[in-house]
């Protein structure tokens, strides 16, 4: 299956650099290629890609504001690059939905790894951000809550969504859950979407997040 990207950055060298390593996939194809924010919410609504490769710093609408309606829309998961391994923009594209974020020093086959990654449906976070960023955001200022709410979360969800909460919470992958749990690939990704669902979350980051904060 090939994965349809749109490559939304403002600056056209690093815009065509990133073109040029995508198109040297076989199963990936640049369907288009927006200069800022404004652009790509346009060309998502107009493409619907299967991923949108998106800058965080971008002239008219930045990357956070654009992730946050495509997203809203469902019209297509986002990657989000960024300059700086945590940053607000980084705090901003996470709670906006972000299905992943890497950074721009990213190798050329850890770009294309990533794009196909986020279109099998999992979540992923340059590993030099991952713990980093799942333990400063789960420390950050929240909405207080009892015991009891936390309780209420958790009782939402099956014995089996449990697990794989806490195995999102732990930045693993659904081959790595499936052989932590002992279930089918397929199942895990069900298992997933479910949870997702009933916790009203819009990403497996978010997920992550929130097993962190529930000591789950």
């Amino acid at each position: 299956m090939t994965i349809r990207v749109l490559v939304a950055e403002d600056q056209s060298a690093v815009r065509a650099g990133l073109v040029l390593i995508l198109r040297s996939a076989p199963d990936i194809e640049v369907c288009g290629e927006a200069a800022d924010g404004e652009q790509a919410v346009e060309l998502a609504r107009e493409l619907r890609p299967d991923l949108v490769l998106m800058d965080v710093q971008m002239p008219r609408l930045d990357g956070v504001a654009a992730t946050r309606r495509v997203v809203a829309e469902g019209l297509a998961d986002v990657l989000v690059l960024t300059t700086f391994d945590l940053d607000e923009y980084v705090f901003g594209a996470l709670r906006a939905g972000a299905s992943g974020f890497l950074l721009k020093n990213t190798e050329a086959g850890d770009l294309l790894e990533a794009v196909r990654t986020v279109a099998r449906g999992e979540g992923l976070i340059a590993p030099a951000v991952t713990r980093r960023l799942i333990a400063e955001f789960a420390a950050g200022p929240a909405a207080e809550e009892s015991p009891a709410a936390d309780l209420e979360v958790l009782e939402r969800l099956t014995r089996r969504e449990r697990e794989v909460l806490s195995s999102l919470g732990k930045g693993l992958s659904n081959a790595e859950i499936a052989v932590r749990l002992d279930m089918a690939e397929a199942t895990v990704k069900t298992h997933v979407s479910r949870l997702l669902a009933k916790l009203e979350l819009r990403s497996r980051v978010q997920a992550a997040v929130l097993a962190q904060e529930l000591g789950v």
